[in-house]
């Protein structure tokens, strides 16, 4: 029933409603004659006044969106749901069946879904636009579309770039994330309850470490990188070619040195502002990792930023960004003092590690004592854990934040000045580049239209692919899986962890179809970000939810190819099969499949 709904905290989810090109807007503000510092200031204020302007008028969330590298700029308009109750989800080892061992791999048979129902003022909103849901799920060879968000790829960095992300930036985030993998691998072994608490970071940092060395080794694989090269020497021709578009060549050149600079920054950027780039939501900095530290900048950023004008704010503190920063900062996840200690104590280390023991802010940072030791100071003597200090603060501004001597407020207000001076000196070298890749963006443009679609930005695309295996090793891979194949696979491993099956699949296995499709796998364009996309047939019916890519589509980030490269996702015959006959949730299927 709906009084049975769940209200998931800090959960919002946002309707693309419109689209505007506001290119022109935004570049007539930034002049020939500016430094790069003046320009990023110029472009900020002029994306801002966009953006603030469209909210006020319509009440719409409003983003502006760089596309093409900074060749475009559009905004989007969303309808934003921060009432949003949870109607079904399966069991951990259904939506994660095979855990990382099966992860970015094919065949699969994941139940990966979640239903949700959004609410407008206490009732279930009515939405005009669904798709009409399909039971039978698509067939071998058929066509389908898949509207989602990609997060990030980058087909159109130059090589020079994509150099510095084979050779330096995957290779760091690797030993990050495998870092963080084994530490709390190691301490959710110690209990049942450390490997609850850890359970989403664990799953994210193992799926992160597999994606960026099937990442890496896309970059290593000669022929890919070939293939690259070909591309942007093609571009470069192509450009050197017509007289009217020469002096774009030149942007090549900028892009690699603003590179280089990049590289020079990059250890301070990393550890002191931002551990990685990020399409959307918070991020910290590598050297203070956790919900603490994440809270207290937060904090210090909202009041510091809303002293200046609107424009001139990092994006993330603008009036258009305020509702999704408040629900961030006013989260009531649990922070558990333990948790954080583990993280903080290794993060510290990690960067005293990184500049030396004897570095002044290394000192500063550690006060005087060992990582661990710094991490309980820190954690104990802080009151950000709870929501309504936080609140309270927010409300009341600098001169609280200075009087609350809070120490990891206080750590993030003395380390902000190195922070913000690596974010300058970043931002800097981003908007040399963002210039040339303009320039070279309207060069491809002169030369082929907008026949080629931008890098994914986290914002909504229309993909499409054909239902069809593939070849590996010899073998052909078929399309599908299906529910007899689960309990082959679980039977295989002695239905122990990660196959292991919930007892409900178990003692309802005689009441399933077990020819029924489970999991699919199509040739549409998709990265990370995707998950979570319907699968739509050309009836305009839903057939199925992409969850994963194989370990092939990892390639994806960097250049197209549908030889083996898979979106992977759970078939609507599947999931009403389950639903049905497994969770006993007739109503449910009922509402979902019969047409209003």
């Amino acid at each position: 029933t709906n009084a049975e709904e769940i209200k998931c905290a800090d959960l919002e989810l946002n309707v693309l409603v419109s689209t505007e090109d506001v290119t022109t807007r935004v570049n007539v503000a930034v002049k020939a004659s500016m430094s790069p510092d003046e320009a990023t200031k110029a472009r900020g204020n002029a994306i801002a006044a966009v953006e603030k302007e469209s909210k006020e008028k319509t009440g719409l969330r409003s983003d502006v969106i760089t596309l093409y590298q900074g060749g475009a700029y559009h905004l989007y308009r969303y309808k934003r749901y921060d009432d949003v109750r949870i109607v079904f989800a399966p069991e951990q080892q259904m939506a994660f069946y095979g855990g990382d061992p099966d992860n970015f791999e094919y065949p699969r048979f994941d139940l990966d879904i979640c239903i949700f129902r959004v609410y407008e003022n206490g009732q279930p909103a009515k939405i005009d636009n669904y798709l009409k849901w399909n039971s039978r799920g698509p067939s071998d060879g058929e066509l389908t579309f898949v509207s989602g968000s990609p997060g990030r790829t980058d087909r159109q960095l130059t090589v020079d770039e994509l150099i510095d992300t084979r050779d330096r930036d995957v290779p760091n985030l690797l030993r990050m994330f495998n870092r963080r993998e084994v530490l709390l691998a190691a301490w959710g072994q110690r209990s049942f309850e450390n490997a609850r608490r850890a359970r989403d970071d664990f799953f994210g940092d193992q799926n992160n470490r597999k994606r960026y060395d099937g990442y890496l080794a896309a970059l290593l694989d000669p022929e890919i990188w070939t293939s690259i090269e070909q591309r942007e020497k093609k571009l470069r021709d192509a450009i050197s070619r017509d007289p009217k578009l020469g002096s774009a060549i030149s942007a090549y050149d900028r892009i690699k040195k603003a590179e280089a600079e990049l590289v020079k920054i990059a250890p301070r950027y990393d550890y002191l502002e931002q551990e990685r780039r990020s399409t959307v939501g918070y991020r910290g900095p590598r050297a203070l990792y956790g919900s603490l530290f994440k809270y207290a900048r937060l904090l210090t950023r909202a009041i510091d930023e809303r002293a200046k004008p609107n424009g001139e704010r990092i994006p993330a503190f603008r009036d258009s960004a305020k509702e999704s920063l408040e629900l961030e900062l006013f989260s009531t996840e649990p922070v558990y003092d333990d948790y954080e200690i583990l993280r903080l104590t290794d993060s510290l280390t990690d960067f005293a590690s990184k500049f030396g023991a004897t570095d002044p802010l290394v000192q500063k940072v550690l006060a005087g004592k060992s990582p661990h030791a710094r991490a309980v100071e820190l954690t104990s003597g802080t009151k950000l854990k709870d929501v309504a200090v936080r609140r309270d603060l927010y409300a009341k501004g600098a001169a609280a934040l200075q009087a609350a001597h809070d120490p990891i407020l206080d750590l993030a207000r003395m380390i902000d000045a190195p922070a913000r001076e690596a974010r300058k000196a970043h931002e800097a070298q981003e908007e040399t580049k963002k210039q040339a890749y303009s320039e070279i963006a309207k060069a491809r443009f002169a030369l082929e239209g907008t026949s080629n679609y931008p890098d994914a930005t986290f914002t909504l695309r229309l993909s499409y692919g054909t239902v069809r295996g593939y070849e590996q090793d010899g073998k052909q891979i078929a399309p599908f899986t299906d529910f007899a194949g689960l309990y082959q696979r679980s039977t295989e491993h002695d239905n122990k962890a990660p196959f292991d099956l919930p007892q409900r699949w178990i003692d309802k296995k005689s009441n399933l179809n077990l020819s029924t499709h489970f999991n699919l796998v199509s040739d549409a364009d998709i990265i990370g970000g995707n998950s979570g996309s319907p699968v739509v047939n050309k009836a305009g019916e839903f057939v199925g939810i992409i969850f994963d890519g194989n370990i092939q589509s990892l390639v994806l980030d960097c250049i197209f190819s549908d030889k083996q490269a898979r979106a992977v996702s759970v078939d609507s015959a599947a999931i009403t099969e389950a639903l049905r006959k497994v969770y006993d949730t007739n109503a449910l299927v009922d509402e979902l499949t019969v047409a209003k």
